[in-house]
């Protein structure tokens, strides 16, 4: 994509020591660090269709070269994983160079993203996308044993692979619960039920930026996306709070509330 060749050189020639963008080698997306203007990386370029969680990638940037400015490719989703990951300290926006590409209106459709496009948009052109709710619609409409079995049957397909964990952009503990043997037995596939899902959707509780990649990448067609869409419903409407949103509004989940707060959570 030659607009994107052109932001690439205008970013490095405006102060970013480095763009982290995508590349399209032979059908295959690879992450890329274009450092120099006439890299040959450049050629390679490319929006694309695929997503990549990039962010993990920047934590790791970051902590290596506190001194450098990086300029990043973002979509509507990478957009709301820097901003929460700044606020769990572990990106410095400051030193972020965000160019956004907006999805689209096939990527959207597909995706049902809440906000397929970035706060400002470099590539593409804003469209707007209905998140999907059948799943969830379906399992309300039953009652609370066949809600368990229901959940019971998809759980029952995890091969345990770590996927849904290993592609989150919200992912970054270096000491997993998933992997903590007192948790979550060593060895036993599927994991026993609920333990291991009931354990990472209660983590991404207020930290899920609803970008559907745990789902997408999940072998079993676990309806994960599902799960976590309605934690971050019920964090909405308790809290009023939606991850990754603004930056300035805190998560309410990362300190202590006044003694109203508790009493009026306590009420409702």
């Amino acid at each position: 994509m030659s607009d994107l060749k052109t932001i690439v050189k205008e970013k490095l020639a405006g102060g970013a020591d480095a763009f982290l963008c995508l590349k399209n080698e032979e059908g295959t997306v690879l992450p890329a660090l274009i450092t120099d203007a006439d890299s040959p990386d450049l050629e390679f370029v490319d929006v694309g269709e695929s997503r990549y969680p990039l962010g993990r990638i920047l934590i790791d940037l970051q902590r290596e070269y506190p001194d450098k400015r990086f300029a990043v490719l973002v979509r509507g989703c990478d957009e709301r994983a820097l901003i929460e990951l700044s606020k769990l300290e572990q990106i410095d926006l400051d030193r972020l160079v965000m160019v956004g590409v907006a999805c689209s209106t096939e990527e959207a459709e597909a995706c049902g993203c809440p906000r397929p496009y970035p706060g400002d948009i470099a590539l593409g052109e804003k469209v707007e996308a209905a998140p999907g709710r059948e799943v969830i619609d379906e399992v309300e409409s039953l009652g609370d044993a066949e809600r368990l079995g229901w959940w019971k049957e998809q759980f029952s397909r995890c091969i345990k692979c770590y996927g849904c964990r290993n592609i989150c952009p919200m992912c970054f503990c270096k000491d997993c619960a998933l992997e903590n043997p007192h948790l979550v037995e060593p060895g036993v596939i599927p994991p026993d039920f609920p333990s291991f899902h009931i354990i990472r959707a209660l983590d991404m509780t207020g930290r899920c930026i609803d970008c559907g990649l745990c789902e997408e990448a999940c072998p079993a067609d676990i309806p994960l996306r599902s799960l976590y869409r309605k934690m971050q419903d019920i964090m909405e409407d308790k809290l009023e709070y939606r991850a990754g949103g603004s930056v300035e509004e805190k998560n309410p989940l990362s300190f202590l509330g006044t003694e109203h707060d508790i009493e009026k959570l306590e009420q409702e």
